[in-house]
């Protein structure tokens, strides 16, 4: 048997590393697709084949990345979570410390990136919902992360958040986005921004400060 030349290594090296990008290439190629796809027409009047078209390519290299179109719907999520949540994070960079001020830079940036990516939108906020319970894990997971950043802007150093009440807060703003959606982004980002401060003020409270406000005279919950 022959021995292999020292040559020969790297360039296998080399060719294996370029597969790798290209496959990566196809993958995202086909992550962008489906958000196209799925923003035009909905997760479950998309096809693979009309995915694998829009991204130009065959519905072989479908399957080469992904399982099925449930497996490309959390991959596209994700993605649009991901670039959503940085947007976030460098948004409240920009605002400077923390306090009202940072979490409302945040949530400019928030309903900004909605109305500035209808598609992403529609993938982040309408069509993950209900496909299954892994895809529902997923988006649990970025309403957790989602309100942890606008606890960290509100929250003095030290104190820990309420899991459960941020939650309920992320799912609120989620909740104010879809609506202001469906009524065609009015108001304007300003506006609702504002009014979604207002809800995620409620983390900025003491427990002592909230059982007060229960025990006040007229309160009825």
């Amino acid at each position: 048997m022959a021995r292999m030349t020292p040559e020969l290594t790297p360039a296998r090296r080399y060719r294996g590393a370029d597969a790798e990008e290209r496959r990566a290439q196809r993958r995202a190629q086909l992550i962008a697709a489906a958000v196209q796809v799925y923003g035009e027409r909905g997760y479950q009047n998309a096809t693979v084949k009309a995915v694998c078209e829009a991204a130009g390519l065959t519905e072989r290299y479908f399957y080469e990345s992904f399982a099925n179109s449930e497996a490309l719907l959390l991959a596209s999520f994700q993605t649009v979570t991901h670039r959503l949540l940085h947007t976030l994070v460098m948004a409240g960079e920009g605002a400077g410390k923390g306090g009202p001020q940072q979490a409302l830079a945040m949530l400019r940036a928030y309903f900004g990136a909605l109305q500035r990516e209808p598609r992403s939108a529609r993938v982040f906020l309408v069509e993950i919902r209900g496909v299954s319970k892994l895809v529902d894990g997923a988006l649990a997971d970025s309403l957790d992360e989602f309100g942890g950043l606008l606890a960290q802007a509100l929250l003095p150093p030290g104190r820990e958040h309420d899991p459960w009440l941020t939650a309920g807060v992320a799912g609120g703003v989620v909740h104010l986005a879809v609506r202001w959606i469906r009524h065609g982004y009015t108001p304007d980002v300003e506006v609702v921004a504002r009014t979604a401060l207002q809800l995620a003020m409620v983390l900025a409270q003491t427990p002592e400060t909230a059982a007060a406000t229960a025990a006040a005279p007229g309160f009825s919950p």
